[in-house]
């Protein structure tokens, strides 16, 4: 089983930043690539504040805060990526877009590396035949937020090696998560389950069963939830929420997978969720009333 000592994480966002923390913090080298200059200036901003954060709450050593923000480089130039012995990609939940970067990796990433997706419902399968290592394939699914969330879903492709897999379960064992295994079909276990669930809190606000706190408080207090399953909605991002039905539906052929055309209009309308501003809820800061 081939030792990992460096990784590197290909997207600046909530996940990739994220997810370029927990290495970092686990002991690894790590290298986080946006093209986007801006994007990376924001995940350093928000790892060192995550960071910083931890320590404060005394669940992270200011020592190991320090040596984990001095283990994290981040570049624009995705060719610095080279001596990774895992590269994870956490860009947009695009099978076209995906499969281009897999492409590029494969040329830059040395013979041995492993590539990695954390995509959350597209085929590994399918990413791997963009390279020429689709053994050497596999998925990673993070759950948001990274530095937070416990579980790992681990998904085989159709060529990923047993090598790859359990090289990749250590790591994953290595970066604190608690692993559970998938194989590679549409929406693999998590959102194959989470996603009809709240496209059906949709079509429960769309047809007039209830109005959204009350779709919500029944979900959380009736089942115990931390979030009911439009405030989740908002927080992993409507868009990405109806991506994952067009998969789900494509990929198994059931109409009980069509999107809600609540959940596709609000999408249509930029109503993405926290990360817009409004979705299901407004998270826009109302103004304070002046005081007489």
């Amino acid at each position: 089983m081939a030792e990992v000592k460096v990784i590197g994480v290909v997207g600046g966002g909530q996940m990739g930043s994220g997810i370029a923390q927990v290495a970092a913090v686990a002991g690894f080298e790590v290298f986080l690539h946006d093209s986007d200059a801006g994007a990376l200036l924001r995940a350093s901003n928000s790892i060192s504040n995550s960071i910083q954060r931890l320590i404060s709450k005394g669940l992270l050593s200011q020592s190991v805060g320090t040596d984990s923000l001095r283990r994290l480089r981040c570049t624009s130039n995705l060719e610095e990526l080279q001596p990774a012995d895992v590269i994870i990609e956490a860009i947009v939940e695009s099978e076209d877009i995906k499969k281009k970067l897999f492409s590029e990796l494969d040329r830059i990433a040395k013979a041995s590396a492993i590539l990695a997706s954390n995509t959350s419902s597209i085929s590994i399968t399918r990413l791997a035949s963009a390279t020429s290592r689709a053994s050497q394939v596999i998925g990673m699914h993070f759950m948001n937020p990274p530095p937070i969330m416990k579980l790992l879903e681990i998904v085989r492709g159709a060529e990923t090696s047993d090598e790859v897999f359990t090289t990749i379960k250590a790591l994953a064992e290595r970066l604190g998560k608690t692993v559970i295994c998938s194989q590679d079909y549409p929406g693999f276990i998590v959102n194959r389950i989470l996603m009809p669930m709240i496209n059906e809190a949709f079509f429960a606000l769309y047809t007039g069963v209830a109005a959204k706190e009350d779709i919500d408080t029944g979900m959380k207090l009736g089942t115990n939830h931390p979030m009911g399953p439009l405030e989740l909605a908002d927080f992993i991002g409507l868009d990405v929420c109806l991506s994952i039905m067009k998969v789900l539906h494509t990929g198994l052929g059931d109409s009980k997978y069509i999107p809600c055309p609540l959940l596709v209009q609000y999408v249509d309308a930029g109503r993405l969720g926290r990360k817009s501003g409004i979705g299901v809820y407004s998270y826009h800061k109302q103004p304070e009333m002046p005081r007489l």
